[in-house]
């Protein structure tokens, strides 16, 4: 490739590009959040117009659609930037997989120790509740009673 090519293949590469609106409703993040996550480092290499305006690509819709999915899952942004951390080091994406898939496992325990605990609480409510019916009932009853 010549210069010439490599110039106009970058223009067409920044005219297919999504400005920080556009991608805003395409992910439904909104604008401040778009920019904090290049902040943290969770959307590194966003390129900029010669204005300084960010332009977005499939890559990095790509790479926020899977930072949602992980979000509502429920891992931290800490986790995902340590997910981030994991790909740039090693290279590869199958040990940032395996990562992920120990993270998710552990995220599975907490859940479950939590459903336990809400089970445990929601007996408990219930136990409560029948309490205090009977007592509700046997107020009933002596206020019945001349």
């Amino acid at each position: 490739m010549n210069w010439q090519t490599e110039s106009r293949e970058s223009r067409e590469s920044l005219e297919r590009a999504l400005s920080i609106a556009e991608v805003g409703e395409r992910t439904g993040l909104s604008a401040r959040t778009l920019r904090y996550y290049e902040e943290v480092g969770l959307l590194p290499g966003v390129r900029r117009r010669q204005g300084g305006r960010r332009v977005y690509g499939p890559d990095e819709l790509e790479r926020l659609r899977f930072i949602r999915r992980l979000k509502q899952l429920g891992l931290s942004l800490a986790e995902i930037r340590e997910l981030n951390a994991v790909h740039a080091i090693a290279g590869s994406t199958g040990a940032m997989l395996e990562h992920l898939e120990t993270v998710l496992g552990s995220r599975l325990e907490e859940l479950d120790a939590r459903i336990g605990e809400l089970s445990s609480l929601r007996d408990e409510i219930d136990r409560y509740r029948e309490r205090v019916a009977r007592r509700i009932a046997r107020d009933a009853a002596e206020r019945r009673q001349p």
